[in-house]
C-alpha cells in the first residue's frame, strides 16, 4: 500500500502517563491505526483542528495549547496560554480562524481568545460566566457549559449548557472578539443539551441531549441580524433494547452530510441515522454495541466505511466496519489500549 494520507489524533487524560495526545498512522484500506508518537500535555480533554487545517488546539490543565501540523502529520508545539479559569471541556475556532473558544463545564464559563496568523493563541478577548440554577439538585443545579460552536455563517457562537437546559446564542464581534447575547434556545426540562453540530450548508443544527438520550433537529437562519432556531424533530439515540441507565454523548455528521452518528454511555453503543439533506430530518438506521465502556468520542472515515470508537472507561479504541446496505456495524480486528480517551480525529494531510 502507498503511504497513507491520513493520521489519527487521540487525546486523553494523563493520570497514568504524560502523553495526553497520541499520533497514529491510519490505513484507509482496512480502518486500522498504528502508533507513531506522542505529545506531552496534561489532561487533553478535547482537541480541534483549525478550519485551514494548519493547526491543532488542545485543552490542557494549564489552558490552551497550540500546535503546528507538520507535512507528515506530526505536531510541533507553538505556545501555551492560560484561560484564567478551570480546565475546559471543549474547544473550537471560528470559520476564519481568528478566535478560539473554550467551554468550561466545571466553572460554567466561556472563554474567547484571539488567534495569530502563525497559529499561536493570543490574549483573552472575552470571558462570560453562565448564571442560574437548574432543575435537578444532584446534577443540573448550576451552569455547565459543554460545547461552544459557531454557526456556519460565522455570525453566532452557540453555547450548550447541560446544567441549565438551554443553548445560549452569542453574536460575535469579529474585530474585538467580544460576545453579545442574541438569543436563548430553550430545551425541554431535564434533557441536558450536550453538543451541537451544523449541517454543511448551515441550515440545520443537531443537538444531542445527554439525559434524554435524544437529538433535537433545528432549522436555523439569520433574520435581519437576529438568529432564529426552530425545532422540527426530536429522535431518540437508543432503541427499545437499551440499557436501563444510559445517556447520549458524542455526535458527528459524516463528511458528505448523508449520515449522523451518535454514541450512548451506559448503553455503550453507537447509532447511525440517515440525513435528508433537503429537510434536515433524521431516519434512524441502527444502534449497536461498541465493545467498550463509555464511548466518549468516535470518528468515521470519508467513505462512511470505518468507525473508530474512543472508549473512556475501558481505556480502549475499538474498530468497526459499517455497512449501510444491511445497516450493520461489525468489529474490525482487536481493540487498542488508550488510557482515559476523550477525543479522536481522523485528519487528511
Amino acid at each position: 500500500m502507498a503511504k497513507s494520507n491520513y493520521v489519527v489524533y487521540g487525546a486523553g487524560y494523563t493520570r497514568k502517563q504524560k502523553d495526553g495526545i497520541r499520533i497514529f498512522d491510519f490505513n484507509p484500506d482496512n480502518g486500522h491505526i498504528t502508533y507513531r508518537n506522542s505529545v506531552e500535555i496534561t489532561n487533553a480533554s478535547y482537541i480541534t483542528i483549525s478550519h485551514n487545517n494548519k493547526f491543532l488546539y488542545s485543552i490542557t490543565d494549564d489552558g490552551v495549547a497550540s500546535f503546528k501540523i507538520l507535512e507528515d502529520g506530526n505536531l510541533e508545539k507553538i505556545n501555551l496560554v492560560d484561560i484564567n479559569g478551570m480546565r475546559g471541556c471543549y474547544i473550537s475556532t471560528d470559520y476564519e480562524d481568528k478566535f478560539v473558544f473554550v467551554a468550561g463545564y466545571h466553572d460554567g464559563k466561556i472563554t474567547v481568545l484571539s488567534l495569530n496568523e502563525d497559529g499561536s493563541v493570543g490574549e483573552i478577548t472575552d470571558e462570560i460566566f453562565h448564571k442560574g440554577t437548574g432543575s435537578i439538585a444532584d446534577r443540573n443545579f448550576r451552569p455547565h457549559v459543554d460545547c461552544v460552536k459557531m454557526t456556519r455563517d460565522n455570525k453566532y457562537l452557540c453555547a450548550t449548557d447541560v446544567g441549565m437546559d438551554h443553548i445560549k446564542v452569542y453574536r460575535l464581534n469579529h474585530t474585538t472578539g467580544k460576545l453579545e447575547l442574541a438569543d436563548i434556545v430553550r430545551s425541554d426540562l431535564e434533557t441536558a443539551p450536550h453538543h451541537i453540530k451544523f449541517s454543511k450548508d448551515g441550515r440545520f443544527a443537531y443537538v444531542i441531549n445527554e439525559l434524554k438520550s435524544s437529538i433535537d433537529v433545528f432549522m436555523y437562519e439569520d433574520k435581519d441580524n437576529q438568529p432564529s432556531f426552530e425545532r422540527i424533530q426530536s429522535v431518540l439515540t437508543i432503541d427499545q433494547h437499551a440499557a436501563e441507565t444510559t445517556c447520549a454523548y458524542a455526535i458527528q455528521l459524516s463528511p458528505d452530510g448523508k449520515y449522523l452518528f451518535c454514541s450512548n454511555a451506559g448503553d455503550d453503543s453507537v447509532g447511525a441515522m440517515r440525513v435528508d439533506q433537503e429537510t434536515g430530518l433524521l431516519t434512524p438506521l441502527f444502534v449497536l454495541p461498541i465493545s467498550g465502556r463509555f464511548p466518549k468520542d468516535f470518528a468515521t472515515t470519508e467513505d462512511n466505511k470505518f468507525l473508530l470508537s474512543m472508549n473512556n472507561e475501558s481505556n480502549t479504541i475499538t474498530f468497526f466496519t459499517m455497512d449501510f446496505e444491511h445497516n450493520t456495524l461489525a468489529m474490525n480486528g482487536p481493540s487498542m489500549d488508550f488510557y482515559g480517551g476523550n477525543c479522536i480525529i481522523i485528519h487528511k494531510l
